[in-house]
């Protein structure tokens, strides 16, 4: 949802200032969810709504594209994984949701855009802090947020920006026959409390994604920092994951292989 957002910010971004310099990206989703999970079907139609217009739009040829890819399996992840540049890895901080994904993209070479959670925060202590964009809350800043009592409309009331995406997912401009489609979504970020703190992370998600345009118009740079990536995923190997149980729970100690003739 927070990477919607952004596409919808950038989308009114180029809408009002044609000229203005851009890195074209193609965006890819793939994703499934449970029948019963409401707000993720809302969300997965959000994004086709959204590629929908974004697609058919003549300005936006060789500079914007949204794919969503149904029903994502292994067969997807071993086309989407290997073409990759950089890897979406923005779970809420402290809710663990980031895991072996990551780790595949980073090992062939996507640099990871990300909150300080999940497996993020080991793929920054082993790739560098630089060759990563964490951006947003920590889990303690959350934690401080909760505690003061977060209110998601004090965000909406500073930025124009993400007022102006807000609205346009209110009133559904993506699919004018369905006006009041996502409703329910609107009403989750702002009235309902945005448990997943969306709206407290927009605007750093953004900046952040200014800095990865940066670095991508730097090819030489961003070629360095991939392969850095991949160079240093090999803590990350099975091997290593195994003889940590072995140390550290089993207590196990390796036994020689007697093969016959010995």
């Amino acid at each position: 949802l927070l990477n919607v957002m952004d596409i919808i910010h950038q989308y009114f971004e180029l809408k009002s200032n044609p000229s203005a310099p851009f890195v074209p990206r193609t965006y890819l989703f793939a994703a499934k969810a449970a029948p019963g999970y409401y707000l993720a079907k809302l969300i997965i139609k959000l994004i086709n709504d959204v590629a929908s217009v974004i697609n058919h739009d003549p300005a936006m040829t060789n500079r914007m594209n949204v794919v969503f890819l149904p029903d994502y399996r292994v067969s997807l992840a071993e086309r989407i994984i290997p073409a990759a540049d950089l890897s979406e890895q923005i779970s809420t901080a402290g809710t663990e949701a980031s895991g072996t994904g990551n780790m595949k993209l980073a090992l062939n070479g996507a640099l990871t855009i990300g909150t300080l959670d999940g497996a993020n925060i080991e793929i920054r202590e082993n790739v560098g802090p630089e060759n990563i964009f964490i951006f947003g809350n920590r889990t303690e800043d959350l934690d401080e947020l909760r505690r003061k009592g977060y209110n998601p409309l004090s965000y909406v009331e500073k930025s124009k920006d993400l007022r102006k995406v807000l609205e346009a997912i209110r009133d559904n401009i993506f699919d004018p026959t369905q006006p009041d489609l996502f409703k329910d979504l609107y009403n989750d970020l702002t009235d309902h409390g945005d448990y997943y703190f969306y709206l407290a992370d927009f605007a750093d998600y953004v900046k952040c994604n200014e800095l990865v345009d940066a670095l991508y118009s730097t090819p030489a740079k961003w070629a360095e920092k991939a392969i850095l990536n991949v160079a240093r995923m090999g803590w990350f190997s099975s091997d290593r994951s195994i003889q940590d149980y072995c140390d550290t729970i089993w207590h196990l100690e390796p036994s020689p292989i007697k093969l016959n003739g010995d």
